[in-house]
Formats: C-alpha cells, structure tokens, sequence
C-alpha cells in the first residue's frame, strides 16, 4: 500500500469511497467524476479537517483529468455544485454554523489551489468575497468560530484576493475596523482575532515578529 490515503486524508471514508477516491486521482477517466465531485463536497461539508485538505485532492484530480484527456468534467461539477452550495449559504448558516464555516474553509481551499493559466478562477472570486463578507457582519462577529474561520481564511488567501480585487478587500477591512472599533459585546478572543488581521493586511500581509509574539503568547495563554 503506499501512503497516498494518509496524504489525502481519507481514512475517513468507508474503503469503497477510499478506492474510488484513490483511482480518481490516479486514473480520472476510470470513474464517474460527478460522483466523486460530491463526495468530496459532502464531506467537507461535515468534516473540518478534511475541508482544509480537499483543496488538494481536488487539484490532484483536475491535473491528472487534464493530462490523460485534456478534460474538465471534474472541475465543472465541483464548480457547478459549489454554486449550488453557495445559493443556499444563508439557510445552511441557520441551520448548521459548523456547515457553514466548513463550506467556506473548503471554498477558500480550492480558490487557493485551482488555478487556471497560476491564476485564481475568475469564477471563484466574488463568491469568496461574498463569504468573507458574510462573516464581517456584526451577527457573524459574535461568534468566534465564525471570525475564527473568517482570520484563518485572509491568512491563507489574502494576498491573493486582493490582488485580484482591491477594492472589496477594502471593503472587507472596512467592515473589520468597525467591528473591531464599534461593536460591543465581542468576546475578547474575537477582538484580538479581529486586531491580528488588521495588523497583518497593513505589514503587507505579513506580521512583524513582535507582533507574532504579542498575538500568539496571547492565543496560548
């Protein structure tokens, strides 16, 4: 056996949806590429850790698509059901916050990994701003798990968004600083999450060593 299965984090799956998944990034054309899309999405919907993961399964299964037939049937379904996905956020927020922030880490994942020509999918943008967006809101604010989600994000893909979009990066921060400055009832966690990524964006996505220190002594404590 080799060690692709730890690599992927699948162990999760019972061993059926293993060996599918295992000759999808192997050999694409093989198996049904619809099926497959949806397993992983239904699954990154329920499971956190593998919704950080799934990004490069995805990338894995696109590449080996491309190589053998020059195809894209995987990414059009992923695209097609993460629209789906997307449509319905608001009611998928109401009814489960951990499906929630699962589907946003996981749609974050594959702006980061998917890239058409090393660059982002044009597709993918305004909807990762929408999300974003959706968890600078002062009702959002007050959950940590949500600006927990929301920091981890603009770490991971940031820079990357705001070179694609200026202008609703702005508008994320706008939204930021007032949270940050205005709102009451925030826990303290949420305000120093909030401080953390304002001062990350202004060093120019980046954090100065004192400030990582400041930051992360705290977060451990």
């Amino acid at each position: 056996m080799d060690n692709s299965t730890d690599d992927y984090k699948i162990q999760s799956f019972d061993l059926d949806t293993q060996m599918l998944l295992k000759t999808a990034l192997k050999d694409p054309s093989s198996v049904n590429l619809e099926k497959v899309s949806s397993i992983i999405m239904d699954q990154s919907l329920k499971d956190q850790v593998f919704s950080k993961e799934a990004g490069r399964i995805c990338y894995t299964i696109v590449q080996a698509e491309a190589k053998q037939s020059n195809g894209n049937v995987f990414r059009r379904n992923l695209l097609n059901r993460l629209q789906q996905e997307f449509k319905d956020r608001e009611e998928t927020r109401r009814r489960s916050l951990q499906e929630w922030v699962c589907y946003v880490t996981f749609i974050c994942n594959i702006f980061d990994y998917l890239k058409v020509n090393n660059m982002p999918m044009v597709a993918l943008v305004h909807p990762v701003f929408d999300c974003l967006i959706r968890l600078a809101q002062p009702d959002a604010l007050m959950n940590e798990e949500e600006v927990d989600c929301l920091v981890l994000q603009l770490h991971r893909i940031g820079e990357q968004l705001e070179k694609v979009n200026n202008q609703r990066m702005d508008e994320l921060f706008f939204l930021l600083r007032d949270g940050f400055l205005l709102q009451e009832g925030l826990t303290s966690m949420a305000r120093l999450l909030l401080l953390e990524i304002l001062e990350f964006r202004a060093g120019g996505w980046m954090l100065s060593s004192t400030a990582h220190k400041y930051y992360y002594s705290e977060i451990a404590d």
